[in-house]
């Protein structure tokens, strides 16, 4: 199933996706509920349900209810997450960002998963992505890949945490590089170089319809891993390619350590952390150690940002600047 959520008379509406079409939820079934939220509280009652509703959809019933999807003004499939997590499980953006400053790779890297909360209040869907002026200080993508949590677990193991998940979906992480180097100076993790967006969508996926895309994990990892090629383009041009498969990490081991001594929620979502190339850190960290001359490129104002990966569809986004010329870094004393 591709579920999502757009905006109906000033709220969240949950609906089906399919063939560019969406279909609200409660509209095609009674029992299904309105919003996304709600579903995922009682995903284990209600799948069965959707799962059969999707197939009458593709099956050519409840045509009297398709909305045409460039008619919706599209949400974050999940609009009210209840925490956002992001992970770090491509060893080869990893590896090749600290290469590129000229530091050796961490073996703890290949330990154990890792992963920071970023504003759950600022994850947004397709469309403009609001930006102030420190933002586009060295402004940057991260093309990765979420999963959202569709039941309650504390302590959950990883050989068991792929039944925690209720699909995937894309996600860009988008980073203000000055202020996130800057403040990590002081050894503690990214803020306002994070926290100010994060898109996801357009589309949740289910795992169900993930199955013909399931591939083994890496030697010696648990958990279900996905060959979904991911690309990211900006204004038209392919800037990043990669794919889910690369995982070093499963989400299933992620899961494991997020949820230590922590109970996880229906709505939370987890992101990979950005794929090898996913990035303009890392692009143009490796296009300047061969060759000197290069010129680096970083997200300006009126730029589009698509990120595709097979199975889970396009997410769109433009930048914008907004009308304020507030600067946190002109506030820094120095003493």
């Amino acid at each position: 199933m591709r579920l999502v959520s757009y905006l109906k008379d000033g709220h969240d509406q949950l609906a089906f996706l399919v063939n560019n079409k969406v279909y609200d939820a409660d509209m095609v079934h009674p029992e299904l509920p309105s919003s996304m939220s709600m579903l995922l509280n009682y995903w284990d009652d209600s799948f069965a349900t959707a799962q059969a509703v999707d197939k009458a959809i593709h099956d050519g019933r409840f045509s009297q209810h398709a909305i045409p999807v460039d008619e919706v003004e599209l949400l974050s499939p999940v609009p009210f997450p209840s925490s956002c997590r992001d992970g770090y499980a491509f060893r080869q953006h990893v590896e090749s960002a600290r290469r590129n400053r000229g530091a050796q790779m961490i073996p703890e890297f290949d330990q154990y998963p890792i992963f920071y909360f970023t504003n759950h209040h600022s994850v947004q869907g397709p469309g403009e992505v609001k930006c102030m002026p420190d933002h586009f200080e060295k402004l940057d993508f991260e093309l990765e890949v979420a999963i959202v949590i569709s039941k309650m677990g504390r302590n959950i193991k990883a050989a068991e945490a792929d039944e925690y998940i209720a699909g995937l979906m894309i996600m860009n992480d988008i980073s203000a590089r000055r202020l996130q180097m800057e403040e990590m100076l002081l050894n503690l993790g990214p803020a306002k170089g994070k926290d100010f967006a994060t898109a996801v969508g357009p589309c949740l996926v289910t795992l169900d319809e993930l199955e013909p895309f399931e591939t083994a994990p890496k030697e010696n990892h648990t958990g279900k891993n996905w060959n979904l090629i991911m690309k990211c383009f900006v204004n038209g041009v392919q800037v990043s390619e990669g794919n889910v498969a690369d995982m070093d990490w499963t989400f299933a081991e992620i899961i494991e350590r997020c949820s230590y001594g922590v109970t996880l929620y229906p709505g939370d979502i987890i992101g990979s952390g950005t794929v090898g190339t996913g990035c303009f850190l890392e692009l143009n960290g490796t296009g300047k150690r061969n060759d000197p001359n290069y010129e680096e490129q970083w997200l300006q104002e009126g730029d589009v940002v698509e990120m595709e990966i097979d199975g889970l569809g396009k997410l769109s986004n433009t930048i914008v600047k907004e009308d304020d010329d507030f600067s946190i870094l002109a506030l820094k004393k120095n003493i």
